[in-house]
């Protein structure tokens, strides 16, 4: 007569890792960056390099540190990000003139030419991200995301300031998306 299972083995039996939220993610990550390579024209340009090109926009001349809360990408990464813009004539970095130890980083006129041309089809990737979505289904998704995000900044021992925080929530959907970045 064989054992009845503990609830422990019927959990590991019962695991399907396909329907867990971080593979699920994954995927819909991957799909998001396969899209972005695919139809974003500069082919040099990187998702990770859009996204802060677009934060140095948004802030204007800013540190490293303030690049790195925008756009969520670790201190290492911006930095090899910063340095090909850089190559690219798309940023420009000067010390800051009250801290010398302070480095501002800006976008240069070609920078700005690059992100203004970028944004269509930006906005053309979110709208190939959420294929088949109805408006709600995307409202939804975004509205849960951001909940994800916020959870994970209201852990962090750096959180966001408060008005950053509020941007994130007031984001307008536009053309049926969000910004993709």
């Amino acid at each position: 007569m064989p054992t009845p299972e503990t609830p422990q083995e019927s959990a590991i039996q019962d695991y399907d890792f396909s329907e867990q939220v971080g593979h699920l993610l994954r995927r819909a990550y991957q799909r998001h960056t396969a899209l972005f390579q695919q139809l974003i024209p500069d082919t040099q340009l990187t998702a990770a390099q859009f996204v802060v090109l677009c934060a140095v926009r948004d802030a204007g001349a800013c540190s490293l540190s303030q690049i790195v809360k925008h756009t969520a990408i670790d201190q290492a990464t911006v930095r090899g990000v910063i340095d090909r813009l850089k190559t690219r004539k798309l940023l420009a970095v000067r010390h800051n003139e009250s801290d010398r130890r302070k480095v501002l980083v800006s976008l240069t006129p070609a920078g700005e030419r690059l992100v203004q041309s970028m944004v269509p089809f930006a906005f053309d990737i979110s709208e190939k991200t959420f294929q088949g979505f109805n408006p709600a289904e995307r409202m939804a998704l975004v509205y849960l995301l951001k909940k994800m995000c916020e959870a994970d900044l209201e852990d962090s021992p750096n959180p966001l300031p408060a008005e950053s925080n509020a941007r994130a929530r007031a984001t307008p959907m536009k053309q049926g998306g969000s910004k993709s970045k």
